[in-house]
């Protein structure tokens, strides 16, 4: 049955906006809400909000923010089930890949229970004759996120946990395609302490989005999604002031040497490709074979282990895969496959006529494998964000590594290999953000940062770890002195120093 999905302001579900968009459950084709999307004028009042909790929370001591980071990690363990059904229900990847996600997320929450330890700063004593100096990390005030339909639970993680324990306040704008993980989310962060109005919850469209990048209360945004997008993020926020922070579109390749053990590497590239039906940033739709016996065996592999997968609901936990995000995104994504058929690459296994009982109307699209994927081919140069693998045949790992720095993303990217001096070579001159050595998602832990290089990312900083505190933060430097009582010095026209 459909139910309203409203926002979150000031600690309390609210109504606002006039317009509302279907919330699909994709693995029936049947609309399971509607998502209320907010005007101008319901966002304003997520920022007012924001702004009214903040002096409050900026001097709440870290200590005790830290212990709210640490309650609200222990509700979200207790509530798993719960969220990844929401996950599952409107995303439609399988309950096992909700839970990984939902894991990946409660780390960055631990992570950010140790703002204590994070925020201290540094000091400095007699850096002159009885003058001290130290440093500061200040909250900015308002922060926001706008987040994307593929991780609804681990993106908004990334974000706002690091954002409210070094002190500021957030509004968070999750994908209207699937909100209500974060919905719920959030709620439990209010139980665990969090006060109203550090965190609020906006479900809209471009309308909300603007408002966020041109309000000047908001002092910072960051934004995970496709590259024009983040563009357009990036440049209309610092446009206005703000600071941005932009993660974009990925189009990652996987290299596999001749040493490599293929078995392994295969098994490997199973769950990069097809895991979450491609939806990732981090997926893997490139291999790059290097030598024709190595793509042969490759091929072959992959060939062999698609014939064992089970695509079907998320729910059932014997399926492998589930459907798309919607159906429009399941109509983009065939229509790349048919546009590879028609650059001429060799489609080795279709998955266009899958169709799973029962399910009919559901956004099932089987897993696709190409084989001689060429540059300049659309399947090669755009991010399809599907369960497409194509196959790309070089003779040498400087031709491999050619491919991928002469492409505009850089965002992920690994080799297999037992080569360990192919493997530093590779590491040490590939230009992309994050790097794997026979690890086809090179995701950082989050006590490390996350991000890409090139159109991969917009902004100086990268997503959560040690990165966040800075780009959550501003420093201020104290430099203090406190004359001898009774001497009065003469004036010193000389620039200062230390000598």
């Amino acid at each position: 049955m459909s139910h309203p999905i409203p926002h979150l302001i000031n600690g309390r579900r609210t109504d606002g906006g006039t317009r509302t968009q279907p919330v699909y459950n994709p693995a029936t084709g049947s609309v399971s809400g509607q998502v209320q999307l907010a005007d101008a004028l319901t966002v304003d009042a997520a920022i007012a909000s924001a702004q009214a909790a903040f002096p409050a929370w900026r001097n709440t001591p870290p200590l005790k923010r830290a212990r709210v980071m640490s309650q609200f990690k222990v509700l979200l363990e207790q509530h798993a089930d719960a969220i990844c059904a929401l996950i599952t229900a409107e995303h439609g990847k399988v309950l096992a890949d909700s839970l990984g996600e939902l894991q990946r997320g409660i780390e960055n929450v631990e992570y950010a229970s140790y703002v204590t330890e994070l925020l201290k700063g540094e000091h400095s004593r007699n850096v002159g004759p009885g003058i001290d100096s130290w440093s500061e990390h200040q909250a900015l005030g308002v922060t926001a996120g706008i987040t994307p339909f593929n991780f609804p639970a681990m993106v908004p993680l990334w974000m706002w946990p690091m954002a409210v324990a070094c002190g500021n306040t957030f509004v968070l704008k999750p994908s209207e395609r699937d909100p209500s993980s974060a919905l719920y989310i959030a709620e439990l962060a209010l139980q665990a302490g969090l006060p109203p109005g550090v965190l609020n919850v906006v479900n809209g469209d471009k309308e909300a989005v603007d408002v966020l990048l041109t309000d000047p209360r908001v002092k910072a945004v960051s934004f995970v999604g496709s590259t024009p997008i983040a563009e357009y993020i990036y440049a209309t926020g610092c446009q206005h002031g703000k600071r941005v922070q932009a993660l974009g579109g990925a189009k990652n390749h996987a290299v596999v040497m001749p040493d490599a053990d293929i078995g392994n590497a295969v098994s490997a590239l199973m769950g990069a490709a097809y895991g979450s039906c491609g939806e990732r940033c981090m997926a893997i739709p490139l291999v790059v074979a290097v030598g024709d016996a190595t793509a042969d065996a490759v091929i072959a592999g992959l060939t062999a282990e698609i014939a064992k997968m089970k695509v079907g609901p998320g729910t059932e936990a014997s399926c492998d895969m589930g459907p798309l995000v919607t159906q429009a995104h399941f109509e983009k994504v065939r229509g790349y496959v048919d546009q590879g058929v028609d650059e001429g690459a060799t489609l080795v296994v279709d998955g266009r006529t899958l169709k799973v009982p029962g399910h009919e109307a559901g956004y099932f699209l089987g897993p696709c494998l190409f084989d001689q994927v060429k540059p300049g081919m659309r399947i090669y140069q755009e991010e399809i964000f599907g369960p497409v693998l194509g196959v790309v045949r070089v003779q040498t790992l400087q031709e491999a590594m050619d491919l991928i720095d002469a492409h505009e993303y850089g965002n992920g990217t690994c080799i297999f290999t037992r080569d360990g001096e192919a493997a530093r070579f590779f590491t040490d001159h590939i230009q992309v953000g994050m790097v794997g050595v026979n690890v086809p998602l090179p995701v950082p832990v989050a006590y490390h940062s996350f991000g890409g290089w090139k159109r991969s990312l917009f902004g100086d900083l990268h997503a959560y770890g040690p990165d966040a505190v800075r780009f959550y933060t501003k420093r201020k430097t104290i430099t203090q002195r406190w004359p001898s009582a009774g001497v009065r010095e003469g004036a010193v026209f000389s620039f200062p120093s230390s000598r």
